[in-house]
């Protein structure tokens, strides 16, 4: 296939979740797409933004909300991006330090106890500080646009915990999380892995809730470039997407899980210690099985009635069209049917009702799901209207790609 570029620059920040870019170059996956990839450590989820949005990188690592917070001009820069696929599903935590954690056990050690672990505890001891006059916990989250944000807000709302007046919420960057946690500068963190089990190895902080028992289906990182270099290079990106959807795939087997810990703990990586890694893969890693890398149009709605929730986004745009315009599900299949691997045949489906595994039937096969119910019994329903995917240039161009 003549791509119409084959040195390509693509950013990562040092995550587990990031495995697929990593074991795409590590193991040949890309090379056997005819590209020569680069890849780019970077230091947080705003770099990752930025050198995206002017093409310093050809396409990146990113958090689920990113190219929606980007497209819609969410913080300093609007940049339509899109995403053909998801990277991983799950992996955060919730984590708070060893002395939040007991003072919660000792002013409600059944609330404390229980599973999921809901913020009821939590939000006795913040009542207890009001009253004696203390100032608020501070609490870390990665990104003012990211899922960690809106499950750490979800799980204290759903407390009776305002996160805008009863607590504080600062934006901390992945790896400096356990340093932050030692320091006391801050009082708890939702993160990615490796950071939460870091953190209770070192006795600093212990978990309390994880993305599993939040909400267990939830799109956790995507791939994504902007929307214009996708257009310009349909065959390079319909490669990448190949190679990375493959990589997701061995990288998600059983028998592979040592070699994608090896791959993580590198020093230019993740650079964590392969048995930390490797549990954390066993606990936490989702990278293909369970349709993880369709991108749900119903996910892309949930996210932006969150960033309607909280205040981020006041805008007029219709939320449908932005989840179509995004999160493309369309470009998924094209690839994902080459390969020959079942797809879901509808953008969108009810979201958190299935308590354990379920099949997917609305699906050129049958596809095996894990359980998705949301922690607090509810469900998100979406429109209909968004379900058949759009004509669009980039379709086209993929169809008429070929390979």
């Amino acid at each position: 296939m003549d791509l119409e570029k084959t040195h390509l620059k693509l950013g990562f920040v040092p995550l587990c979740d990031a495995a697929p870019l990593l074991v795409a170059r590590e193991r040949g996956f890309f090379a056997e797409q005819g590209l020569d990839v680069a890849l780019s450590r970077e230091a947080s989820w705003a770099s990752i933004r930025d050198k995206v949005s002017v093409g310093v990188l050809d396409g990146a690592h990113m958090l689920a909300p990113m190219p929606l917070a980007a497209t819609l001009g969410l913080g300093n820069i609007k940049e339509p991006m899109l995403t053909a696929m998801a990277l991983s599903v799950g992996g955060n935590a919730i984590t708070l330090s060893t002395t939040l954690a007991g003072r919660m056990a000792e002013a409600d050690p059944a609330a404390l106890a229980a599973h999921p672990t809901l913020a009821r505890a939590l939000k006795a001891v913040i009542a207890a500080d009001q009253t004696a006059g203390r100032p608020p916990l501070t609490f870390a989250v990665v990104y003012p646009f990211s899922p960690h944000n809106y499950e750490l807000r979800w799980w204290l709302a759903a407390a009776g915990i305002d996160p805008d007046r009863d607590v504080r919420l600062v934006v901390v960057p992945p790896s400096q999380m356990v340093a932050n946690l030692s320091a006391g500068a801050i009082d708890g963190f939702c993160a990615g892995a490796p950071w939460n089990e870091m953190a209770a190895q070192l006795g600093l902080g212990r978990t309390l809730i994880t993305s599993g028992e939040l909400w267990g289906g939830r799109i956790e990182k995507v791939f994504a470039v902007r929307q214009d270099w996708a257009y310009r290079h349909p065959r390079t990106h319909k490669a990448l997407l190949k190679a990375l959807l493959q990589a997701a795939q061995w990288a998600d087997a059983p028998e592979n899980r040592g070699d994608v810990a090896a791959i993580l703990a590198q020093p230019g990586h993740v650079n964590v210690p392969p048995a930390v890694a490797e549990r954390t893969l066993a606990d936490l890693g989702v990278f293909h099985r369970h349709a993880a890398n369709f991108p749900w149009r119903s996910q892309a709605l949930w996210t932006l009635v969150q960033m309607r929730r909280w205040s981020q986004w006041r805008g007029a745009e219709d939320p449908v069209q932005v989840a179509e315009q995004v999160f493309r599900a369309d470009l998924y299949r094209l690839v994902a049917l080459e390969l020959g691997w079942p797809v879901p045949l509808a953008d969108a489906k009810i979201e958190g009702i299935h308590p354990g595994p379920w099949e997917l039937t609305d699906a050129t096969a049958p596809i095996a799901m894990g359980a998705d119910a949301f922690f607090d019994g509810g469900r998100f329903d979406p429109a209909l209207a968004f379900v058949t995917p759009p004509s669009s240039r980039a379709t086209r161009q993929f169809e008429e790609s070929g390979q």
